[in-house]
């Protein structure tokens, strides 16, 4: 019997880097796979796959009312001409856009990824806790299928949600992150010479970039030998990208190295000695950090949701308070100072990623969710 499974995406490389293993797999098993998402330039790439692509006008800047329902009206129809059995729902927009019209559409069942519930829920004030009132409401509707599957990637998440909603526990699943093909993060030896410290991430405010920066210069001052590298680009659709000029005044200040988009991820951690991502972003559980232990790196990250979950606290990595670099610079330099310590982190978390992160436990979770939700629609 051959099922259709149908993920709705904000943004095609955003699928591509967390979530194809999952589609390869289910295609293996005889699933159709189709994919709702906005599109950049990968659609040639997503196809060569095999999947069956519906564009999305999905404008990810702009939290806009005529934007919500063009959207709305545009996840309708195509849950109505493919008709899918499952339905998987991935980051905020498609969890609450998604959820509304798989109930209207009649979609059997739905599975709504929650990858970090972002800055609606941290934020303070009256106006947040308005918009958290109306977002909780919004989670409520999208989320009240009787044939759901809520997947968290931290605690702090389902906690949260868990105060707006009430959700049962049969109908939430952990899954720590996305996973990590350990045959292509391989496990290598830290390399000689001046040490490299990486912040990979899409370059915004909230990912802690600026601390990292201030951490460098607080370390160049102090006359410790080190590289500081930025591996990203800014995200002109995020408000809180960083720009260009800033990047380029730290590159000619000398303070850090923008190595700008890379698809090698295994071969810049390889370089590396030490991962930071100093984010107060609201993460799930950055992939980072998870390749980042399989390679053997150790970690410097934020005592934050998603952060911290993604390392064994003093064991495979360092936790630092969000928005201080002077605690970053001191972590970071640490480590530094005591390779014996960097390397057994490393080796600590190299055995977390194949306990954990494995990807192939990550994949199998996913297909036995769909089946388990399939067998009762």
């Amino acid at each position: 019997m051959h099922h259709t499974l149908l993920f709705v995406v904000n943004v095609d490389w955003f699928f591509l880097s967390h979530r194809l293993p999952i589609a390869l797999e289910a295609q293996r098993l005889g699933y159709e796979v189709h994919i709702a998402t906005g599109l950049t330039d990968k659609l040639d790439e997503l196809q060569r796959h095999g999947l069956v692509v519906h564009p999305l006008a999905l404008d990810r800047s702009s939290a806009g009312v005529g934007n919500a329902w063009r959207t709305m009206v545009e996840l309708w129809r195509v849950f109505r001409a493919v008709r899918p059995d499952v339905v998987h729902l991935v980051t905020i927009k498609p969890v609450l856009l998604g959820g509304l019209m798989a109930r209207l559409a009649g979609v059997p069942a739905v599975v709504a990824a929650v990858s970090g519930l972002g800055f609606v829920f941290v934020a303070r004030g009256v106006k947040a806790k308005g918009r958290r009132l109306l977002v909780g409401l919004l989670y409520r509707l999208a989320l009240g299928h009787r044939n759901l599957k809520v997947i968290f990637q931290n605690p702090d998440d389902r906690a949260s949600l868990a105060k707006v909603m009430h959700l049962p526990a049969n109908k939430v699943a952990m899954i720590r992150g996305s996973g990590v093909d350990l045959a292509q993060y391989v496990h290598s030896s830290i390399p000689s010479g001046v040490p490299v410290v990486v912040l990979a991430a899409r370059l915004l405010v909230d990912k802690g970039v600026r601390e990292f920066v201030q951490a460098a210069r607080l370390l160049k001052q102090r006359g410790v030998s080190v590289r500081f590298c930025l591996v990203g680009t800014v995200d002109p659709a995020n408000p809180t990208s960083l720009t260009d000029a800033e990047l380029a005044q730290w590159v000619s200040e000398g303070v850090v190295e923008v190595w700008g988009h890379r698809s090698d991820m295994p071969q810049v951690l390889a370089v590396a000695q030490i991962v930071v991502l100093p984010s107060y972003y609201g993460e799930g559980l950055p992939k980072v950090l998870i390749e980042a232990a399989a390679c053997g790196r150790a970690v410097v990250t934020t005592d934050h949701p998603g952060c911290r979950d993604a390392i064994d606290p003093g064991v495979t990595g360092v936790l630092v308070p969000v928005r201080n670099a002077a605690a970053l610079a001191e972590a970071i330099e640490g480590l530094l100072t005591d390779p014996v310590r960097c390397q057994a982190m490393g080796n600590a978390g190299r055995a977390l990623a194949e306990r954990a992160f494995d990807v192939r436990q990550v994949v199998a979770a996913h297909l036995r969710i769909y089946q388990e939700l399939i067998d009762k629609s």
